[in-house]
């Protein structure tokens, strides 16, 4: 059949993996939002919310309503969350988000993770100064809305900045970032103001990035690539200048 369909092939099976992982870290975020506040969504802005980042990945409703019922059920455990934070090869800093069930088998991996890739698992806080955690909404610009004058709206609700990036198919993807203690306020402006956001997302924003060559990125990439194949990590975070 060709080289074109083995291409396309692969591309499919990749798209397949990166669609299973994300809907298993959507759903753990559900079952921590259900176990938090409930499984009512106008009443829990947790479990809105990831509600509203399946939708955005086309998470199938009946997995959605599955992990609301699992996570009802008071005799299932609830995800622990634990970060962690170290250094790549070559000087780039790291921080992983993860959501667990069993911490000394995330904390063995992890730790496994570096190791092999010769970086360094650290402290937790010894990031701190190098990473700051930031409300995040993504939405697609409607036609016609002026972003200028959104982002005046928005100014009372903690918003910081609004720019426009491209998405991983080249569409374009407004980005709306205030503090951490503002993304509730954030996220009901948006939403009153009828805004269907694709993703909404507590992110870690490196406040410097760290240069290294084509051969020394490939290095980090490894070890990004061990970590956000596991399953008990739900964000890997880095400062490795793009």
């Amino acid at each position: 059949m060709g080289r074109a369909f083995e291409f396309r092939k692969e591309r499919k099976f990749k798209r397949w993996a990166k669609m299973a992982v994300q809907f298993t870290r959507i759903g753990k975020d559900i079952v921590m939002a259900v176990k938090d506040a409930g499984p009512h969504p106008e009443t829990n802005s947790r479990l809105r919310t990831a509600m509203q980042n399946a939708k955005a990945v086309n998470m199938p409703k009946d997995r959605v309503e599955a992990a609301i019922k699992r996570a009802s059920d008071k005799s299932m455990a609830n995800y622990e969350e634990i970060v962690y934070e170290g250094y790549a090869p070559h000087g780039v800093a790291v921080l992983i988000e993860t959501a667990t069930d069993n911490t000394n088998r995330t904390v063995a991996n992890v730790r496994s993770y570096f190791n092999k890739t010769d970086g360094s698992l650290g402290k937790t806080g010894s990031l701190d100064f190098v990473f700051n955690r930031k409300s995040v909404f993504r939405f697609t610009p409607a036609e016609g809305l002026d972003l200028e004058e959104l982002e005046f709206e928005l100014i009372d609700a903690g918003l910081e900045e609004l720019y426009v990036e491209a998405d991983e198919d080249g569409n374009d993807v407004a980005v709306a970032q205030g503090a951490f203690e503002n993304f509730g306020p954030l996220q009901k402006a948006l939403e009153e103001k009828g805004i269907e956001l694709k993703s909404s997302k507590l992110e870690r924003i490196a406040l410097s990035h760290h240069e290294v060559t084509e051969e020394q990125a490939a290095d980090v990439l490894k070890l990004i690539d061990k970590l956000e194949e596991d399953d008990d990590v739900q964000a890997v975070y880095h400062n490795m200048a793009e």
